[in-house]
């Protein structure tokens, strides 16, 4: 295997440089670009790895002050010349011969990519100040000496399966002292953080570390990760700010306002920024019934909009309530700090759906749909009533996810009823109840659960029967695309109060539009849809609203588009010049980084589906500008 773009000329330390260089951006950008999607559920199953590929039984440690040593738990013979095509390639890249024979004695020959990163980390510890090393009698240790710090002895890995049963030790008088300190500092016995605070790193850092790459990772990974967290931190210090500007995802929609739209922005987005305030935890409503439902009291009946934040163009921006720390927080100040209104839709159907909506609507005078939909399941669905059992006490149904309940679970379940012919032990229901909750799951038959077929969840989130069968796609498609929808009833009773507004029909910029909630929202309320420029980039979704759209006879214009990152200044304002302007930016960006259930990329705005939420607020002032410029 021959490393393309290594030759005679590289020198080792240039390649450890482009290697670091490599790790340093991975850091920064928050590990691995690529990502598989879940069979269950629809988020992105990209993990941040990065650090990869660690060798536990070497120790490479890059202690504070700099110096980078190199040891292991035991000591290894020296290699002997060899006279394979290996050695040989390694020797024609520039490592020196018995640098070479030690590694392939070590890991042998058959992986190179080790074999390269080995001699890389030999060649920066060859060319780096070496403090003085002994090895003790009877032990299997490394002694690290330097003049300027104290003396630490390195045992072999802990979770090395060759280095066995080790301890830490300190030739100090007052280690006994300062280790009780750290142990009480940590709340337990954690030997991993403990002996990292020992070898001088930071107990922050060593928690970070152990965060990103896990609780089994061994010390030589944790080192490694904190050392080159280190270098590019001390790399980016050198950097002036003029020399690496900041358009962070966290920053797009500045830059967007500067180098894209070319306009001056408006002095409010001066205070849009992220601040220390949002890692501030929010407290959601209980009841969460926001400014108010129909069943229940207003709880706001008037409310002040900041000034920028006041319509025409109207916005209607929804997602997940129950999103990371800090989310709701930094998605309102992108939003003109409007205050969020977080709904159940349990209020208005028999499901529960947590959602939190930041708009610039009126909302006075709200009303809701008719006929109002049905709020328990035995409401919703009458024939399951006869096989209820009197043990299961639920009356809503949790929030509708993208996948349903196996054939297998729902049979294991009838097998655990069948055994008993009255009503079964609690563990037995506590199993069946966990389940039923999880998985939506409803009777209909006596021992028999099965989950919701996609028309009745279709009922349940108010869109006309087999509406996403139009789209001519599969059950597991079809549960996908309902599973990011909105709740039509919810989102139609926000919007009720722009009927009376726009008599003569309204110009619609739907992004992320799905499978058209909001543009089914506004149809059921009898506003016309003059034109709607619907933005989505699945096309599953897009023919389910293009289907829609013909079977109800809808006498406007639909354009649809695949992208909201290709949606630029220009040829917003070319729809704008066609149309006239949008009287309606609604949308709700990807949950996938948000979603509690997201156990393996829940990175909040940050994470690569999410993030898409600045695409939205780009849009928006882009929309902002341009009728602000044509008026």
């Amino acid at each position: 295997m021959i490393h393309d773009g290594i030759t005679k000329k590289n020198r080792p330390e240039d390649l450890c440089l482009c290697k670091a260089e490599r790790l340093k951006m991975e850091i920064l950008q928050g590990g691995d670009e690529s990502g598989g999607e879940s069979d269950s559920f629809d988020w992105n199953s990209e993990d941040e790895r990065e650090i990869e590929n660690f060798q536990s039984s070497s120790l490479r440690l890059t202690v504070p002050n700099g110096a980078v040593l190199t040891g292991s738990g035991e000591a290894s013979p020296s290699a002997g010349p060899s006279n394979s095509k290996v050695f040989d390639h390694f020797v024609s890249m520039g490592f020196p011969r018995e640098m070479v024979s030690k590694v392939i004695e070590e890991y042998g020959e058959e992986n190179e990519d080790k074999l390269l990163e080995e001699l890389l980390s030999y060649s920066v510890i060859e060319s780096s100040p070496k403090p003085q090393q002994r090895i003790e009698p009877n032990r299997c240790s490394l002694v690290l000496e330097s003049p300027r710090q104290p003396q630490v002895k390195i045992e072999p890995d802990l979770s090395s399966s060759e280095g066995g049963v080790s301890s830490w030790e300190n030739s100090d008088s007052d280690a006994l002292s300062d280790e009780e300190e750290i142990t009480k500092s940590l709340r337990g016995s954690d030997n991993i953080v403990l002996t990292l605070v020992k070898m001088g790193y930071k107990q922050d850092e060593a928690l970070i570390a152990i965060e990103r790459l896990g609780c089994n990772s061994s010390v030589d990974e944790l080192i490694d990760f904190i050392g080159v967290a280190q270098m590019a931190k001390a790399e980016d210090a050198l950097l002036p700010p003029e020399e690496k500007p900041d358009i962070s995802k966290l920053n797009k929609r500045r830059y967007y306002e500067l180098e894209v739209l070319g306009r001056k922005r408006p002095k409010s987005c001066e205070k849009r920024i992220i601040s220390e305030d949002d890692d501030e935890p929010l407290h959601l409503p209980n009841p969460m019934i926001g400014f108010g439902v129909p069943t229940e009291p207003a709880v706001i009946k008037h409310r002040k909009l900041p000034d920028d934040a006041v319509g025409p163009p109207y916005f209607y921006y929804e997602n997940v309530a129950l999103a990371p720390k800090g989310v709701w927080q930094t998605i309102s100040r992108f939003l003109y700090e409007v205050e969020p209104e977080f709904v159940d839709s349990k209020f208005f159907c028999a499901a529960a759906r947590k959602r939190g909506y930041i708009h610039n609507l009126p909302i006075e005078n709200r009303f809701p749909l008719l006929p109002l939909p049905p709020r328990t399941i035995h409401e919703a669905f009458p024939l399951t009533r006869k096989w209820w059992p009197s043990w299961d006490t639920r009356t809503k149904l949790n929030c509708l996810q993208t996948a349903i309940g196996s054939a297998k679970l729902t049979e294991r379940i009838r097998k655990a009823l069948e055994n008993y012919d009255g009503e079964p032990p609690e563990d037995v229901q506590r199993f069946v109840l966990e389940q039923c909750r999880k998985w939506n799951l409803v009777w209909v038959g006596r021992n028999k659960v099965a989950p919701l077929e996609p028309d009745e969840v279709e009922t349940l989130l108010g869109f006309p029967r087999n509406h996403t069968r139009g789209g001519g796609i599969s059950r597991t498609d079809r549960y996908k695309s309902l599973g990011n929808s909105f709740q039509v009833d919810t989102v139609a009773y926000h919007l009720s109060v722009l009927k009376d507004m726009y008599p003569n029909g309204m110009n619609i910029l739907s992004l992320f539009s799905g499978i058209g909630g909001a543009e089914v929202a506004l149809h059921r309320l009898g506003i016309p849809l003059k034109n709607v420029v619907s933005v989505e980039k699945s096309e599953v979704n897009r023919n389910i609203v293009r289907s829609w759209w013909e079977q109800t006879n809808q006498k406007g214009n639909l354009i649809d588009l695949d992208d909201v990152q290709q949606l630029n200044g220009d040829r917003i304002e070319k729809l704008m010049n066609t149309f006239g302007g949008f009287d309606l930016i609604v949308g709700g960006s990807p949950c996938n980084n948000l979603a509690g259930s997201n156990r393996v990329s829940r990175d909040g705005l940050e994470g690569k589906e999410s993030s898409l939420f600045f695409d939205y607020c780009r849009i928006l002032d882009l929309v902002k500008n341009i009728m602000t410029t044509n008026q």
